[in-house]
This record gives C-alpha cells, sequence and structure tokens, in this order.
C-alpha cells in the first residue's frame, strides 16, 4: 500500500475511533459521572503510553513545562466540558462544535503562535460559527446550557490543539503530549472520584476501557497519518467523523439529525474546506517561487 493511500486509511480509521470514543462518553454520561469515567479511562491512556514510551525508547520528560502544564489544564476543562455537552445534547449536534475546533486554531494562530496572519481564516471561522446558528433558529435566546458547555469545550480544546503546537516546536514527544495532559486528568478527576463513585458492572467498566483504547489508538494512528499525508489533504477526510457520528447516533440512541443540525455541519465543513483550499493555494505558490 502506497504512503499516500495507506495515510487517507489511517485518517478514517482515526474518525471511527474518536467517534466511538465520543458515542462511549454519551453513553456513560447517562449513568456515571464525569470523574469516574475520566479518572479510570486517563489512568488507562497513562498506561498505555507509558508502555509505547519504554518500548520505543521516547522519553516523557519536557522542556517546556509552562505550556505543557497550561495544555494539561486546558485538557481537563475541554473533557469536562465535552462529556456535559454530550449529555445534554444531541450526538450530531456537538459535532458542529468539534468542528470549529480547527478552525479557531487557524484563526488563533497568528496572534497566538505569531504565525503569518491569514484573513482567510477568519472569514471561514465566521462562517463555521454561522453553522451554530442553525441549530437554535430561534436565535441566540434559543441557546441551552448544552450549547455553552459545547462552546466552552471547543474553545478549550483549541487552546490545548495551540499549546501542543508550541510544545511541538521546540521538541518532538508524541507520547509525552498524551501522557502528562491525561496524567493532569487522572489526578484532578481522583480528587473527586470518592465522592461520586458508583459500582460498574463489568460490561460498563469494559466500556471505559474501551474508550481508553479509541483515545489512545485515535491519537497514534493520526500522527502517523499526518506523517504520510499533508495536513491540508488529512483535514477533508477528518470531516468523515460526522458520518460516523450520525451512524452511532441513530443505532446507539435513536437520535436522527434535524435539517438545522445537517445545515450547520454542511456550513462548518464547508468552512475547513475553504481553508484547506486556500493553504493549498499558498502552497502551489511557494513551491513555484
Amino acid at each position: 500500500m502506497k504512503g499516500a493511500t495507506l495515510g487517507a486509511v489511517l485518517v478514517v480509521l482515526y474518525t471511527g475511533m474518536m467517534a466511538a470514543a465520543d458515542g462511549i462518553t454519551k453513553l456513560i454520561a447517562g449513568g456515571y459521572s464525569a470523574p469516574q469515567l475520566f479518572a479510570l479511562s486517563a489512568l488507562m491512556v497513562c498506561a498505555f503510553s507509558a508502555a509505547a514510551a519504554r518500548q520505543t525508547g521516547e522519553g516523557l520528560r519536557v522542556q517546556a513545562r509552562g505550556v505543557m502544564a497550561l495544555r494539561t489544564g486546558l485538557t481537563v476543562i475541554a473533557s469536562l466540558a465535552f462529556f456535559m455537552a454530550f449529555r445534554l445534547l444531541p450526538f450530531a449536534d456537538v459535532f458542529l462544535f468539534i468542528g470549529l475546533i480547527p478552525l479557531f486554531a487557524a484563526a488563533l494562530s497568528g496572534p497566538v503562535l505569531g504565525e503569518t496572519p491569514r484573513p482567510m481564516a477568519w472569514m471561514a471561522l465566521s462562517l463555521g460559527a454561522g453553522g451554530i446558528l442553525f441549530l437554535m433558529p430561534g436565535g441566540l435566546s434559543a441557546a441551552q446550557a448544552g450549547h455553552a458547555w459545547a462552546l466552552l469545550a471547543a474553545l478549550t480544546g483549541c487552546g490545548s490543539m495551540l499549546a501542543a503546537r508550541v510544545i511541538a516546536r521546540q521538541e518532538r514527544k508524541p507520547l509525552a503530549q498524551v501522557f502528562w495532559p491525561n496524567l493532569g486528568l487522572m489526578l484532578t478527576m481522583g480528587v473527586a472520584l470518592p465522592f461520586v463513585w458508583q459500582p460498574m458492572t463489568a460490561t460498563d467498566f469494559g466500556w471505559v476501557m474501551a474508550y481508553a483504547v479509541a483515545l489512545f489508538g485515535a491519537r497514534y494512528v493520526v500522527a502517523e497519518a499526518l506523517r504520510l499525508l499533508p495536513a491540508y489533504v488529512a483535514t477533508p477526510l477528518m470531516n468523515l467523523q460526522f458520518v460516523w457520528m450520525v451512524a452511532i447516533g441513530m443505532a446507539a440512541f435513536g437520535e436522527v439529525p434535524g435539517t438545522g443540525t445537517v445545515l450547520g455541519v454542511m456550513l462548518v465543513i464547508a468552512s475547513g474546506l475553504w481553508l484547506v483550499a486556500e493553504e493549498s493555494v499558498v502552497r502551489g505558490r511557494t513551491a513555484r517561487a
């Protein structure tokens, strides 16, 4: 299998894993508290990361400790916010906010990372943000708590992504980027765990383990995919996550996305493709120069 083809297959696999992890989050959110899901799953992801680091010889220490601490804090907030969003909103609706994360990152990379400002990124972000309004035909006054949680999750998830890019500029430590945020999540949620713990069946514990495996696998797979494929090629394929989420929502939760959700997602995907097209044009001009 050629590198580009393998990269595309890995991206599709990544979207399936992430949608599966999100589906398990929604499933667990109905019967258990956030600390119980995240303390257990983060412990497992930390164990996977430490084992992989030992196997590959990649160290888990980082130089950018302050930035890693910031990334860890933002990851904890984003995890909690997404948990609440999945509890309160239909499954597919949350995708609109997930789809906004790379748009936020593209728009803020200039002021935050000192990269070349891209006016088109702000225009694309505006288009994508407009997609959210389709979830609320009555305007912003119709916004629910779930929408606020999802927006907070998107913003903090974006901040975590930007922090990861800052760290990656200084050192290549992908396993550390997985290990430390999950360690922070495990410790934070562990404090609350004794107060919210509920006995788990073997089936539910298996779901938590499946969540941890899917999350860790997705992080590893996407890193390899982006090594084989340019980001501007991989990004459109990641929109397949919406297809997975609709399928899981219908099969597992009996949720059929409404017209507003579909139209909103189309705007978010279109804004992402706009950014991809612009990046492709910029790369082409740079190559010819």
